[in-house]
């Protein structure tokens, strides 16, 4: 059997101590207050949960999906520094829309802006987005990614071109991580976080950066002119192997912990136990100057959250997660290191299958 492909044998994962690693585009009406989307999520919590799902289609895997344990002592290879590919996109639409949240309820969240799959709107389910188009640099990936929709003043800011997506292990032992199963989704960050809650959530968050500013919890009160506003946050990498969703949105996903008897390297808690990719967010927006009237469609900058809903097509995904992450690589959307041309690639320059790869 690949490695790369999920192993059906009962695994247990050991986990020690808790690590805690620590231009103008559409014009969507601004919200009248940025509280709002705060209260529509604290409705949503309260609500039934009830994901958007095709005929056919559960919210629950069964048999679970098992992890691959860590290898004991494992080692990276030499000269290994990255375990990643990016997956690219770019801004295609905005709407007060949110298909995990508010699942069948249009109009009900505060604004958001779409990349990926261009179709995605409060009734999207996992076939309608393989269904779509998308604004992805790789044709395969029709998954739906999003996050709050940034205002200065009421003048929309949206991104500009594909912004960088990392795909990423979140654990030590990289050779275990495993593609997303179909449909998965979840939100990262909330809307209703606190500075520091922002500030010292799990994963790296380096907060807003502008010129030399760096580390903001808020926005700056002013960025270089023709500098942009960058954000980076990554999400959990470890999933419990059976929910595709959960009534949060967040607790079938977990950070990984350090592992208490391997030097507290990071592996997944035994909750968790399947590493899938960690994804990275990688925001430029094309603000600066007086930042006084920044704001999110969720209120202060530091209610920066994200939702990714998973539609790749898994014959591109796995070979992307096998060459890239678990092969110990820096890859571009194609599955190519630059750096290391002689390990080849997955994609061609028609972003099809090159010979040999499965």
């Amino acid at each position: 059997m690949k490695r790369w492909k999920v192993t059906t044998g009962l695994t247990t994962v050991v986990a020690g101590f808790v690590l805690v690693v620590t231009s103008a585009g559409w014009a969507p009406a601004a919200p009248a207050l940025a509280a709002t989307g705060s209260v529509h999520h604290a409705a949503a919590a309260a609500a039934d949960f009830n994901p958007n799902l095709d005929p056919g289609e559960s919210i629950t895997l069964s048999p679970p999906v098992q992890g691959i344990a860590p290898h004991p002592g494992f080692q990276p290879a030499p000269d290994t520094y990255h375990h990643e590919f990016q997956a690219n996109c770019a801004p295609n639409h905005s709407a007060s829309d949110d298909p995990i949240v508010f699942p069948g309820q249009a109009g009900a969240s505060h604004n958001h802006t779409f990349m990926g799959a261009s179709t995605t709107n409060a009734r999207s389910t996992t076939g309608s987005l393989y269904a779509s188009s998308t604004s992805c640099v790789t044709p395969q990936d029709k998954s739906a990614y999003w996050f709050p929709t940034m205002y200065n003043g009421d003048q929309v800011i949206t991104p500009t071109g594909a912004q960088v997506i990392y795909y990423k292990s979140a654990v030590y032992d990289y050779t275990t991580v495993v593609p997303f199963p179909r449909g998965l989704r979840f939100v990262v960050g909330s809307p209703t976080a606190t500075l520091d809650e922002f500030r010292n959530a799990p994963g790296a968050v380096e907060g807003w950066e502008c010129g030399d500013s760096t580390r903001n919890w808020d926005f700056p009160g002013n960025c270089p002119a023709g500098t942009q506003l960058n954000v980076r946050m990554q999400s959990p990498g470890c999933w419990d192997g059976i929910h595709l969703d959960s009534a949060d949105h967040k607790s079938h996903m977990s950070y990984p912990v350090g592992n208490a008897a391997d030097y507290g390297h990071l592996v997944c808690p035994a909750s968790h136990p399947v590493a899938v990719p960690m994804i990275e967010f990688k925001m430029a927006f094309p603000v600066s100057g007086d930042m006084s009237k920044v704001r999110l469609a969720s209120g202060r900058g530091y209610s920066w959250h994200y939702d990714f809903f998973n539609a790749w097509d898994p014959t591109v995904l796995s070979p992307l997660v096998h060459h890239c992450i678990n092969g110990g690589l820096q890859c571009n959307p194609r599955g190519f290191d630059l750096y290391k041309p002689g390990r080849g690639g997955v994609l061609d320059e028609n972003y099809q299958l090159l010979p040999g790869v499965s």
